[in-house]
């Protein structure tokens, strides 16, 4: 693993320095399990606590924990932000030169643009095109006429169907299925009959899809994700979603058909949101929320009830039970109240 003088780490990403430059930094690792040689960050105040014990060689921080520092520190404004950066340094590289297996089934219409690669066992279809630089990892199918373009980087196991669009510097991770048929049934007498998904899925640049996530293609439309979203793991996104650019979401959420997300949301885990309604770019929703009707206004958003003891939770639940029986009596009790109401 290469290493850095903490000076130019410093330098390059433009912090400030305190304390030895000479450091040698060659990785990173958590305040409370530091190491000799690894550099570290503080930006969640719950953490402050290991600060002063910390085995590592240095710190990024914000200037008010600087003092209490033991080891030379980065001073940033946004601690996290600044550490994502200089983690890149140590990120694990792609291999050097672009290969396609010999065991990859490739369309003889297919376009694969200069220093692609594509691992073992990988089919790649009809009039699909793969811009320059892009890497697709083993056991992938890339259905007919689907385009992905430059610097892409698809993990194993990949399934993109057939007409998907996808933007430059996407990463899909492990697992995951784009533009597999939305979940679309009429009824009828004689059972359900299929609605044909006839859109497609759009996704912009720089987007994140993560592992074992899905997305549908439209019912009409197209399902879109605008440029940076960036989308978690056990993630399922129905037909005719769209979200807006640089929105985050966390894993295990659904959201259900032509629910529309603003720009720069940031969405927890396990949220559910039901179809056809809108979120306000900008807003923020809790873990374990569920999202019943279009929200008004930008701003920060739960429901659910915090995690508490079983029989604390048991008596709740009983009251709640009673709650309909306590209306009505009181209703009884103050019909004027009622009225006024």
């Amino acid at each position: 693993m290469p290493g850095f003088r903490l000076a130019d780490i410093a330098v390059r990403f433009g912090l400030e320095l305190r304390g030895d430059g000479d450091t040698m930094i060659d990785g990173v690792a958590t305040l409370q399990a530091g190491r000799t040689g690894a550099i570290s960050f503080l930006a969640n105040r719950q953490y402050r606590k290991f600060l002063k014990d910390t085995r590592v060689s240095a710190v990024v921080l914000a200037d008010h924990d600087a003092g209490e520092s033991p080891v030379p520190v980065l001073i940033a404004a946004d601690p996290y932000l600044a550490y994502a950066r200089i983690a890149a340094l140590f990120a694990i590289p792609d291999s050097a030169e672009p290969v396609i297996h010999a065991s990859v089934v490739v369309d003889a219409s297919a376009h694969l643009g200069e220093g692609c690669t594509v691992g073992p066992n990988t089919v790649i279809g009809a009039g699909v095109s793969i811009g320059a630089g892009t890497r697709i990892g083993a056991g992938c199918v890339i259905e007919d006429g689907c385009s992905l373009g430059e610097q892409g980087r698809i993990a194993p196991n990949v399934t993109i169907c057939h007409g998907t669009v996808i933007g430059d510097r996407c990463r899909i991770l492990p697992g995951a299925v784009i533009g597999s048929r939305g979940f679309g049934l009429a009824p009828s007498s004689q059972g359900w009959v299929e609605v044909p998904q006839l859109g497609r899925v759009i996704i912009g640049d720089d987007c994140e899809i993560g592992a074992n996530t899905t997305i549908d293609r439209g019912a009409v439309d197209d399902t879109v994700l605008e440029n940076d979203v960036k989308l978690d793991n056990l993630i399922q996104v129905a037909h005719n979603v769209r979200i807006g650019a640089h929105t985050v979401i966390a894993g295990c959420t659904g959201i259900a058909g032509s629910a529309d997300i603003g720009e720069g949301c940031l969405i927890g885990g396990a949220v559910a949101v039901l179809g056809h309604l809108t979120v306000p770019a900008g807003t923020r929703i809790n873990a374990f929320s569920l999202v019943s009707r279009s929200l008004p206004t930008t701003g920060n958003y739960a429901s659910g009830i915090p995690v508490q003891e079983a029989e604390a939770w048991n008596k709740n639940v009983a009251r709640l039970r009673q709650l309909a029986d306590f209306v009505t009596e009181m209703r009884a009790e103050h019909p004027k109240k009622e009225s006024d109401d």
